[in-house]
């Protein structure tokens, strides 16, 4: 038995959307799991409902404690603050598993199906979506700077196709902009004007006049439209080449509508982040409503569900890719499944983040040559948080033992 003695939770105020959680074992083991937006809910969710019914048991059941927290009662549909709260306990057990038996996490799934795998630049900044508790994405106006080389939210704005190049040279192959988002108010995302769809579609003009076919190019929309508001963008993109469109409509569990989309516009449809829980994918490929499955490990389940989603992808035959515009820890966790899913092509990273802040926060990051993330040689994740974080002035740590 490895029995668990304590859970600990780590907040800071400098990132508040994010929340950590470490589990204890009697084995002297830390495992490190990660959650992201409303961190304080995640928090109590974690010790108010999953630490009392923790606490004491074994580390390495892992399949039985995920199905518990995930069990259906109130709260628990897609990516609630309980699902967060669970998703990082899985990751935390997993990290558990890896350290045990002195393996990395992929190799405890499974094993490897590739040694490494392309990412694609997500071109957000330095603080996106991290700083501010209701999780509000920062919008580019008229007179934003450039806060350091990486700002590459105001650079797609800004010169997209030098934003190409600088991508290029560091051996980025594929990149990921939102243009249209600020276009979604003006009608509450139902319809989206001629004029502002010309001008959501000039930084991929930029980019193919700047670098041609030579990068990849996903066009994010944030599930900010209605269907016929997508569809207008879909086709509109038709003509840039992009590899996929993602989170298209405001309700990504909506197979249907989903569907219908897909039919109408040539350009592959990705889904989804927001999604938790397996059954919502399995809806969205037996209604061939994806092309790309995507899944964020802090939102769905953790790995345990993860690789579940994984492995429906896999039987669909379509290609599987895991989100990250969040935190470290889940970076980590979703290379591992990368690396270990047999129809995986992307892990998404985001340079400005993987330059400055989360090097302050862990000791492990992924290592990127060539525009692809190796596989994690080391036990477990292969990533801790580092021991400094819980003594910042910043730092909420609330700790549970039994």
């Amino acid at each position: 038995m490895s029995k668990i003695t304590e859970i600990r939770t780590i907040r800071i105020a400098e990132r508040a959307n994010l929340c950590w959680v470490e589990i204890v074992t009697d084995e002297k083991l830390t495992g490190l799991g990660e959650a992201f937006r409303g961190a304080e809910a995640v928090e109590r969710v974690v010790h108010e409902q999953i630490a009392p019914w923790l606490l004491g048991r074994d580390s390495r059941r892992i399949a039985e404690v995920s199905r518990h927290l995930l069990m259906p009662y109130i709260g628990f549909h897609s990516a609630s603050a309980e699902v967060r709260g669970a998703s990082a306990v899985d990751m935390a057990l997993w990290d558990l598993v890896g350290q045990r038996h002195g393996i990395p996490v992929h190799e405890a799934l499974g094993g490897a199906c590739r040694p490494d795998i392309a990412v694609y630049n997500t071109c957000a900044g330095y603080a996106y979506n991290s700083s501010s508790k209701r999780g509000h994405r920062r919008e580019i106006g008229a007179t934003d700077e450039m806060q350091g080389p990486y700002d590459d939210q105001v650079a797609f704005h800004r010169d997209a196709g030098a934003l190409a190049e600088s991508l290029l040279s560091e051996g980025y192959a594929a990149m990921k902009i939102w243009p249209f988002d600020k276009y979604a108010e003006s009608f509450g995302g139902q319809t989206i004007t001629l004029p502002d769809l010309k001008a959501g579609l000039e930084p991929f003009a930029k980019i193919r006049a700047a670098v041609g076919d030579r990068i990849e190019i996903m066009a994010e929309l944030h599930s900010l439209w209605s269907s016929h508001a997508a569809e207008r963008i879909c086709r509109a993109l038709e003509d840039y080449g992009v590899f996929w469109v993602e989170d298209p409509i405001g309700k990504m569990d909506d197979a249907r509508a989903l569907a219908d989309l897909r039919r109408r516009t040539s350009v592959p449809i990705c889904g989804s982040e927001t999604l938790g829980g397996a059954v919502p994918f399995r809806d969205l490929l037996a209604a061939d409503a994806l092309d790309v499955v995507m899944v964020d490990l802090a939102w769905c389940g953790g790995l345990t569900e993860g690789r579940k989603i994984a492995a429906l992808a896999e039987a669909y035959a379509k290609p599987f890719a895991p989100h990250d515009c969040t935190g470290p820890v889940a970076l980590m966790a979703g290379l591992h499944l990368a690396i270990h899913a047999p129809t995986a092509i992307y892990q998404e990273v985001v340079r400005a983040t993987l330059s400055t802040w989360y090097p302050e926060l862990v000791t492990g990051l992924p290592v990127i040559r060539d525009g692809r993330a190796q596989a994690p040689a080391a036990p477990g994740l292969g990533t801790a948080l580092r021991p400094e974080v819980a003594h910042r002035e910043d730092a909420t740590l609330r700790v549970a033992t039994g």
